[in-house]
């Protein structure tokens, strides 16, 4: 395994991530593309700041030149220029929020498309010691963290940093002796705020954990939905998503009740400040040491500059998730899978024979490499013939399969495909080659049409029905509601299992293999639907290379040859009969299935 795919399986298991903000140069990437917008949203964002501020010198004159100067004139020009100013505002408000927004959600799209390519390539290798769940919550809540970062935290640290800086320059301006004032009482306010922020930040994120496995536990059940209905379980998985569901108000109700005490804290002290300031600066207006506008001019820049300063403190827990997150999305973005393609991959022929090699090989799956499934493994199925692979559970029946499509590479030995090492080839390209029909059918949430068609997308009308039809499918498709347009429910809810087989046949037949590799692709079927799928797998084998798994020893007495397999090493092959007749493990599995009588 590699160190990003470490990394992960460390966070799913509960390791936190780093707190470091340099992850959010992960950012940098994607935000290289839009200079412009970034250009125009900080303009913005400087008008408005400029706005903002020079509200408090309309407010002076506002005061001074029009209520104490009893000068109508004044008092329109004052106001014409505040309203000004407050339009300009709104305005640079407006291009600011939908610029950085827009740029937000951009990022977001980039980065879960460029996450997802990442993601389809890994080998299954990395999904055995990764939860899926955990991928799924790096594409969506780690993304948003992100698109929050940059669709206004960021755009809000440098709005509240810009008024903060210029708010204490102008109330130095102003008043230098209530701003000394002021930048005393400033901590003692903003202290308290950090501390229960922090708290605040934790208990947020407790309650979100909470939510997060209240969400796992109802798709889980409901995705097995039939399992719990069917064992009557309806009352106890309902108590237990109710635990889960009092869980996460429990979480929610803490972080509700510490954010409304931040709240009146921060009203508290800030109001409270204000007030100091207030009657300080009315002992000097009533001295005659400074007038009512620079009063209220400078309660203004006080307002200011301490919602800033509160806003960056909250806005630096924004910051420090976003760095958790941005840690998260690079280490899955640097996960490498385990198959790749060589930097000059060798090139098969336009139509090859479909030969197929195991030399001496032996593997064991990533997550237990202590246990070999294969070992010194030989194999070979020739140009059309169809070859059976039959032993116990466990003695690496479905692994074979797994290596001939290359989802992993052998530890020792080689496998080869016309000829050529496995290790040469494109993956994509030597999977073009081989058609895959399982014994779970994999059914998209789409429609008839596109699921036969989802190997060759660009496959016409008339090829789409011609694959439909050679796999006995073509009949059920046309009574259904919309033919092959039809909507097939997720997960091919909709469909039988034998239906969904024949699906999946079509989509083998459509794409033409050179090699066709069947894993259990009947041994769950009743006999109607069996013997339908076996018609339409006859079809599909002619004319080209075949390798079965099958446990069940009826489907594969017509192959070609049937290969032993047994703690993963070949133990014995040849026909049907020859094998009973030699009396071994494929003797005894035949007798425990049918008799040896009829076996014989």
């Amino acid at each position: 395994m590699d160190h990003g795919a470490r990394r992960l399986a460390e966070l799913a298991h509960g390791r936190a991530p780093s707190r470091d903000l340099g992850r959010l140069r992960l950012l940098a990437r994607y935000l290289a593309p839009h200079r412009v917008t970034i250009a125009a949203t900080l303009l913005a964002l400087v008008l408005a700041a400029a706005a903002v501020l020079s509200l408090g010198i309309g407010l002076r004159y506002l005061v001074d030149g029009g209520f104490a100067g009893g000068k109508p004139e004044a008092l329109d020009h004052a106001a014409k220029a505040v309203l000004l100013l407050v339009l300009v505002l709104a305005l640079a408000t407006f291009a600011r929020s939908w610029l950085v927004t827009r740029l937000g959600e951009r990022v977001v799209a980039d980065l879960r498309r460029d996450l997802f390519a990442r993601v389809v390539r890994l080998s299954p290798g990395f999904f055995e010691t990764t939860r899926t769940g955990e991928v799924l919550s790096r594409l969506t809540t780690d993304t948003a963290v992100v698109q929050t970062v940059i669709g206004a935290s960021v755009t809000q640290a440098l709005r509240n940093l810009l008024l903060a800086v210029g708010g204490v320059v102008l109330l130095l301006v102003t008043n230098p002796k209530l701003t000394g004032l002021v930048l005393l009482v400033v901590p003692l306010v903003v202290l308290p705020i950090v501390v229960l922020g922090r708290r605040v930040r934790r208990l947020s994120r407790a309650a979100q954990d909470r939510v997060a496995d209240l969400g796992a536990a109802i798709e889980e059940n409901l995705n097995a939905i039939r399992t719990v209905q069917a064992f009557a379980q309806e009352n106890a998985v309902a108590r237990r998503i109710g635990a889960l569901a009092d869980q996460a108000f429990l979480a929610a109700s803490r972080y509700a009740f510490a954010r409304a005490l931040l709240g009146a804290v921060v009203i508290a002290l800030v109001f409270g400040a204000i007030v100091v300031v207030l009657w300080i600066g009315g002992q000097d207006v009533l001295a005659g040491r400074i007038s009512g506008g620079e009063l209220a001019s400078f309660v203004f820049y006080a307002t200011v500059v301490a919602s800033a300063v509160g806003g960056l403190s909250e806005i630096a827990g924004d910051l420090q998730r976003a760095a958790g997150a941005a840690e998260r999305l690079v280490e899955l973005l640097e996960t490498r899978p385990l198959v790749t393609a060589p930097e000059r991959p060798a090139r098969l022929p336009a139509r090859g024979q479909g030969l197929l090699r195991f030399e001496r090989v032996s593997f064991a799956y990533p997550a237990r490499p202590d246990r070999p499934v294969l070992v010194d493994f030989d194999l070979e199925v020739r140009p059309g013939e169809t070859v059976a692979l039959v032993g116990p559970s466990g003695a690496g029946k479905t692994s074979v399969l797994h290596l001939a499509l290359r989802f992993y590479d052998p530890a020792a030995g080689r496998i080869t495909f016309d000829g050529i090492d496995l290790r040469e080839l494109d993956p994509a390209e030597l999977r073009r080659r081989i058609a895959l029909v399982p014994q779970d059918p994999v059914i998209f949430s789409a429609d008839a049409r596109t699921n036969i068609a989802f190997g060759r997308p660009e496959a016409s009308e008339a090829e789409i029905r011609a694959a439909a039809e050679a796999a006995a499918a073509l009949d059920f498709i046309e009574a259904l509601p919309q033919g092959f347009s039809t909507y097939l429910g997720e997960k091919g809810v909709r469909l039988s299992g034998g239906q969904k087989q024949r699906i999946a046949i079509a989509r083998a037949l459509l794409c033409d293999p050179e090699l066709l590799l069947l894993d259990e692709a009947t041994s769950s079927l009743d006999a109607e639907s069996e013997r339908l799928v076996q018609e339409a797998l006859e079809r599909l084998r002619r004319g080209r290379s075949c390798l079965v798994v099958a446990h069940r020893l009826a489907t594969v007495r017509k192959a070609d040859r049937i290969v032993v397999l047994d703690e993963g090493r070949v133990v014995d092959q040849g026909r049907h009969e020859e094998l009973v007749a030699r009396g071994g493990l494929y003797a005894r599995l035949a007798m425990l299935q049918f008799g040896l009588e009829r076996a014989a």
